[in-house]
């Protein structure tokens, strides 16, 4: 082996190595958080909703790890209380917005033509409609609930993910196997699809981290979670008055959000880095 190629393997060596620990950190900070959705109520020292006016702002430490909010609430309790509504919504979302983006791209993607034409404009009409006012107009109608965000959530990303899943399958249509079954008279997507699988996975880990942010904004706007829920996003708006006044009651849900954003972009970017360097 020349010094040349000796030096290209510990390069890709090293690049591998990064990607095994991005996603090993990624895995592990969304493992985490889904624990704590799932095991909250054992985890948490204080009811969440419990409120004690004679401990209004106390500052972080002592009996209350994080301290309290305006109503003596304990924040470290509301935090983990507030991953479960999050959860309840992204996955479900993620999902739902995947498939439904998979199966419009691969249609467009092998069908062509005025079919695919048709397609990607009726995408585009709804890829330009913003997602704020597609929100409030669903909460006017079938009124605020987990269902209702995850199908907004789910509807903004379906044009995303169709477009991402039509050019991994239009460039998939002009290989040599794909005309082989198309002579024999075979189903053309049922073997594209395994091999756009990887551009699915990345679409998905990518969205899902989009959908954590989008839930915690809704909340946020008060389109999704009520106000006074332990949801992050419903807590930051709820405390952001204070901010001056007792910033622990801001930062513990903001961080909580980044941190489970940075899990699945450290996962998304992984396994993207793996699928171009594989």
């Amino acid at each position: 082996m020349s010094a040349a190629d000796a030096t290209a393997v510990r390069a890709v060596t090293r690049t591998r190595g990064r990607f095994r620990v991005a996603l090993s950190v990624g895995v592990a900070l969304i493992a985490a958080w889904t624990v704590v959705a799932a095991l909250w109520p054992a985890l948490a020292p204080y009811d969440p909703e419990a409120q004690d006016p004679l401990a209004r702002f106390l500052a972080p430490g002592g009996a209350h790890l994080l301290g309290t909010d305006q109503f003596g609430r304990d924040t470290f309790s509301r935090m983990l209380a507030g991953a479960r509504p999050v959860l309840q919504v992204a996955p479900p979302a993620t999902v739902l917005g995947v498939l439904l983006g998979t199966a419009i791209g691969l249609a467009a993607g092998t069908l062509g033509g005025l079919v695919d034409e048709i397609i990607m404009r009726v995408l585009d009409a709804v890829a330009i409609f913003p997602a704020v006012i597609a929100t409030v107009l669903f909460v006017a109608l079938a009124g605020r609930s987990v269902t209702v965000m995850v199908l907004v959530i789910a509807g903004a990303f379906t044009p995303i993910v169709a477009r991402s899943v039509r050019a991994a399958t239009l460039v998939e249509r002009e290989k040599a196997y794909v005309e082989a079954v198309r002579l024999r008279g075979g189903s053309t997507v049922r073997e594209i699809l395994p091999n756009i699988g990887p551009t699915v996975l990345v679409e998905a880990t990518s969205r899902f981290g989009d959908a954590i942010f989008a839930a915690a904004t809704l909340s946020f706007l008060g389109l999704g979670q009520p106000p006074g829920s332990p949801d992050w996003g419903a807590s930051v708006s709820d405390n952001r008055l204070w901010l001056t006044v007792a910033p622990w009651t801001v930062l513990a849900p903001a961080l909580a959000i980044a941190s489970l954003v940075v899990g699945i972009a450290l996962t998304a970017d992984a396994l993207r880095g793996r699928r171009e360097h594989a």
